[in-house]
């Protein structure tokens, strides 16, 4: 299997906590596929936790892990959003949000009592959260005569293809997953069987 053709996320929402001076932390992790999920979570929380002082959040995208963003929320530079987002990385997530929701206690805890409670309670999220791993998958379609039921099927059971749907009326249609680590041989095995059409979906 190749290093790339898994990730990790969380299974479900989590929540965690910290308390400093008065100061309360509260974190919460959510599993997440795009920013407009994002946002609305966030918005969400808002109305829930209107008496927060400040909502700061950090969240991870795509099995690549190249989509990211921290975000402080009038805290002071770099000490909210980026220890959040450090907890995230530290677990090798991705698809991943957390928000940590500030209530004031009176005393200034400074910027390094800020990144460490931002830390903590993002850590104590995750610490609550059942991590889970995910494979990244190609999704293809295949059409193809009656004929050729056997070999397709072959080169999908070889491959531990998951198949999503099958029509069978006039044509053979097939709606298919595989892994990562095995889309290229699947191709060129699909590929060989001609003619056929083929056709790529998507990636998730």
């Amino acid at each position: 299997m190749l290093f790339d053709d898994s990730y990790f996320t969380i299974q479900k929402a989590s929540e965690g906590v910290f308390k400093d001076r008065g100061s309360k932390f509260l974190g919460f992790a959510f599993p997440v596929k795009t920013e407009a999920e994002i946002k609305e979570i966030i918005s969400q929380l808002k109305k829930e936790h209107h008496g927060a002082n400040h909502h700061c959040y950090a969240w991870r995208l795509g099995a690549d892990k190249a989509a990211y963003r921290a975000n402080d929320d009038g805290e002071p530079n770099n000490s909210a959003g980026k220890p959040i987002l450090g907890q995230i990385q530290s677990k090798d997530l991705t698809d991943v949000l957390i928000v940590v929701a500030r209530y004031f206690g009176g005393t200034l805890l400074g910027v390094s009592g800020l990144i460490n409670a931002y830390r903590e309670a993002a850590a104590d999220a995750l610490k609550n959260a059942e991590i889970i791993e995910k494979h990244i998958l190609f999704q293809y379609r295949v059409e193809f005569s009656f004929e050729q039921m056997n070999s397709v099927m072959r080169v999908l059971r070889d491959n531990h293809c998951k198949i999503i749907s099958n029509d069978y009326e006039s044509n053979c249609v097939i709606i298919f997953d595989v892994r990562k680590s095995y889309n290229d041989q699947v191709e060129e095995q699909i590929l060989k069987l001609t003619p056929i059409k083929f056709t790529y979906l998507k990636t998730h």
